[in-house]
């Protein structure tokens, strides 16, 4: 495993990379409040099946930094494909399986729906992950909506100052309620919070939590991209689908399904809760082979 940066427009991108340079390509993401390391597992062992694997730092975390400081600290999901698609262009790489899960799981389908040929398959936990903004006040049940108390939260300046304050304790409240049956220690979560550490963390994540509402403006160098994910697009490349069924913020996704036209497997990790690849690293693993090897099959027909 080598640390690595590589700079776009936008960002200096911090990211590890397992594996032979010559593999073929495949781009891991993390999500909200997490960071590279709930690959550290899982990315050597996609590794041995031949990959190259790419863990980048999503902005706002770890080592990753904005070029510019007027460049606004956005979260949106636009952003997030857009910093997918530029990490590939500046590594010249021009096909990759992706994936990930939470925040990084939306720029992975981001990138799946809008340039689906630069992607050879899809590994998404939580599955269709693109935000229907234009429905976002619409209620959802009493325990989805007591779930997405943090959301709230970030809405106004108190839950603002409570994430400055106190990053790794509000993200390890997450953390335990999120995944109620993962037994992680203290050198594991710490391992991940140093990556809160960023100082425009707490900006790009009360942007996020605040733009997926349209209470406020996203950047408009993404009005384009948005525009385009307000359609809903479908994702026809070849996906693998995963949940957790202790997911403790996401319900399950199998009613997603629809919004996937080519290749689609859905899978459940038994007792895994939201952080699918670092709960479960041996069978995310596999998925990434196996989406790669089904999206081979089908093109070789």
């Amino acid at each position: 495993m080598q640390q690595k940066t590589i700079s776009t427009d936008v960002l200096d991108i911090a990211y590890r990379e397992y594996g032979e340079p010559d593999g073929w390509p495949c781009i891991m993401g993390h999500g909200f409040p997490y960071d590279v390391n709930a690959y550290a597992e899982a990315a050597p062992l996609i590794a041995q099946g031949g990959a190259r694997v790419l863990v980048p730092w999503l902005r706002g975390y770890g080592p990753t930094r904005f070029r510019s400081p007027a460049t606004l600290r956005s979260g949106e999901q636009a952003a997030l494909g857009a910093d997918l698609l530029a990490f590939m262009d500046a590594l010249g790489i021009a096909r990759a399986v992706v994936g990930g899960y939470d925040w990084g799981g939306r720029a992975a389908c981001v990138v799946s729906v809008l340039h689906p040929d630069r992607v050879t398959g899809l590994v998404s936990g939580n599955s269709y992950n693109i935000q229907n903004i234009a429905r976002a006040m619409e209620p959802a049940s009493p325990q989805e909506e007591a779930a997405l108390w943090y959301q709230y939260l970030f809405h106004n300046e108190r839950g603002r100052r409570a994430l400055e304050r106190n990053r790794r304790g509000f993200a390890r409240q997450l953390w335990a309620m999120w995944s109620p049956a993962w037994q992680f220690d203290d050198a594991t979560f710490e391992r991940s919070a140093a990556s809160f550490d960023n100082p425009d963390f707490v900006d790009v994540v009360i942007h996020s939590y605040r733009h997926r509402y349209a209470l406020v403006e996203g950047d408009p160098a993404y009005a384009e991209i948005e525009a385009k994910l307000a359609q809903q697009p479908p994702v026809r490349v070849p996906t693998i689908a995963i949940d957790g069924d202790s997911d403790g913020v996401n319900p399950g996704t199998a009613h997603h399904a629809r919004k996937f036209e080519g290749l689609f497997e859905r899978r459940v990790f038994t007792g895994a809760g939201h952080n699918l690849p670092q709960e479960r690293p041996a069978e995310w693993a596999q998925a990434v082979l196996d989406v790669r090897k089904a999206a081979e099959s089908s093109a070789s027909r």
